[in-house]
């Protein structure tokens, strides 16, 4: 069956998720969450646990001392009569951490403020609302150890799930979440680098089919828990717990969401949860765009694929593997067939999905079709307009085709849906160049220089960042910097086609000719083959007619043997 709007799982979910949110619903929830958060239950147990050995002790000692009747009656209505006392105090007060002394508990936000508004004290300085969440991978606490993918995977859902329903809060791309993975960082020190408001962070245990999920939301400005949870449940429930988060999250932010929004909430698992689990070691994998990692994220796909064979998310992936194979490292007509059948297979299982487009779209695009790519890209922003591939890949196939002034406006928006993003800034300045619009083009290599030099003190090992923030030194007569990071990108990747393309182009960036030419050349020995890539890159200009230039073009036109 296709995962479409006709799943009736999907819909039940919606429906359920509908009747929860009701206004007393949500006002009753918000309400024990409270309470929890203020530690009322804890207090209750234990004044009844005291008051019962209280009234025990009297029972029995009353009577050898020789008290009257009624004194043990006294003791239970003082013992009634304390009980609201104690849950006013409860309310009121806490323990601090350390637990030496007795402190104030800080107020949560009254409803009519606004989202996750000020009344937050921290001492006399009220917090301003929660405007951007972090969520951080789940730690793996498995007793193997092997679970790292699950914590990421896991992450990386409720990352996708929140940026796709709550557009009027900003969360931070994967990228720059998972750069803290594995680090021990104080989470406040972690909200001040991602300029974040809150954090989402977890762990993960799973042994055999049982599964323990804990999550806590920690507003990083003072330190103090929003909401945190833990979930002790069987294998097959994690797509239940999944959706339970996130609905917990936006009720800890007291936001409210459209319908579009509360669908958005629901996400399309896999029919069955190790197909699941195939596809986020694929998507673990895929993230870190090496042709090894390619190659063994093709593979989880495709397991994923075997078990579900009506996976349209694992479809999609598959195919954009392919894509990128055929774009960086392998050109051959076989492997663009496998990105063909991969996307067209992935929207006939699933016409709603925005991922599915835009793997069809980058697919046709490196076929030649890029009129009909264009389509599908379209339809991806129409589906989910904060899914930065979108704008991302719409952008390169405008760029790769000469239409240089919409490839700027796209870019654009892909650096808006991810800020941190600095592919999508280097590439814009280079299409300004293009387009003669020189001013432009320099205060985005600007631009583009900041956001690299902050990115890689989160990743200092990203090779892509050294290479094209070297164009950006050059193209600011700074060649001293731009051949220092076009040292470092060798250093890390010396064998990558895209590397040696990057480090082509930037020395043909600085006039080094031949410098330039040999690892053009280097590059598409390794694999690279996009054609219209190097026919529009205007850091080619002046090499156009170069015979050596000219030799590589005319390689790349020849069809590749099977």
């Amino acid at each position: 069956m296709k995962r479409g709007d006709g799943d009736p799982g999907r819909f039940g979910r919606f429906l359920v998720y509908r009747i929860a949110m009701t206004p007393f619903s949500s006002r009753l929830r918000s309400f024990g969450s409270e309470l929890r958060r203020r530690r009322v239950f804890r207090a209750i147990v234990i004044y009844l646990l005291v008051a019962w050995i209280v009234i025990q002790v009297g029972e029995a000692t009353f009577p050898s001392l020789d008290l009257p009747d009624w004194a043990l009656t006294l003791v239970i209505a003082m013992v009634a009569l304390g009980f609201p006392i104690m849950l006013v105090l409860a309310w009121a007060y806490d323990l601090e951490p350390a637990g030496r002394k007795i402190v104030r508990t800080p107020d949560l936000a009254p409803p009519e403020t606004g989202p996750a508004t000020a009344l937050r004290e921290n001492g006399d300085e009220a917090q301003a609302e929660i405007e951007s969440i972090a969520v951080l991978p789940f730690a793996d606490m498995s007793p193997e150890g092997d679970q790292e993918h699950f914590g990421d995977g896991l992450a990386e859902e409720l990352l996708n799930t929140l940026t796709k329903c709550c557009n009027h809060v900003r969360v931070p791309a994967r990228t720059s979440c998972f750069a803290f993975k594995g680090k021990d960082v104080d989470v406040r020190e972690i909200g001040r680098t991602l300029g974040v408001d809150a954090v989402l962070e977890g762990s993960v245990r799973k042994d055999g089919e049982q599964l323990r999920i804990t999550a806590q939301l920690i507003d990083v400005r003072n330190g103090y828990h929003l909401w945190s949870d833990r979930y002790d449940r069987r294998m097959h429930d994690v797509f239940a717990i999944q959706d339970e988060i996130a609905h917990k999250v936006v009720d800890a932010l007291d936001l409210s969401l459209s319908e579009d929004e509360q669908v958005a909430i629901v996400p399309m698992p896999a029919a069955d949860v190790r197909a699941y689990e195939y596809y986020l070691r694929g998507r673990q994998l895929f993230h870190q765009i090496t042709r090894r990692s390619i190659d063994a994220a093709r593979a989880m796909f495709q397991h994923a694929i075997d078990i579900d064979p009506g996976y349209a998310r694992a479809r999609a992936g598959l195919a954009d593997c392919y894509s990128y194979i055929y774009s960086f490292w392998d050109r051959r007509a076989e492997v663009l067939a496998h990105a063909e059948a991969a996307s067209r297979t992935a929207l006939e299982l699933d016409p709603n999905l925005a991922e599915a487009y835009v793997a069809r779209g980058e697919a046709l695009n490196l076929m030649g079709r890029p009129d009909e790519a264009a389509t599908h890209f379209e339809r991806a922003i129409e589906l989910n307009s904060t899914l930065f591939e979108a704008f991302y890949f719409y952008a390169r196939s405008c760029f790769a085709h000469g239409d240089f002034e919409k490839a700027v406006g796209l870019f654009e928006e892909a650096h808006r849906a991810r800020p941190e993003d600095y592919q999508s800034v280097v590439l814009m300045a280079i299409a300004l160049r293009e387009l003669g619009r020189m001013q432009e083009a320099d205060n985005a290599d600007r631009r583009s220089i900041e956001v690299i030099e902050e990115h890689l003190k989160l990743d200092p090992d990203d090779s892509r960042a050294y290479y094209m923030g070297a164009s950006c030194w050059a193209s600011v007569f700074r060649p001293d910097m731009a051949r220092q990071w076009i040292k470092r990108a060798l250093e890390l990747d010396p064998d990558d086609a895209v590397v040696r393309y990057g480090v082509g182009c930037n020395y043909a960036r600085l006039g080094d000719v031949e410098d330039a030419l040999d690892n053009l050349e280097r590059a598409v020995k390794l694999g690279f083959g996009y054609r219209e890539w190097i026919v529009n890159d205007s850091d080619w200009l002046d090499l156009r007619d170069h015979p050596r230039f000219l030799a590589v073009l005319a390689e790349l036109a020849q069809p590749q043997e099977a």
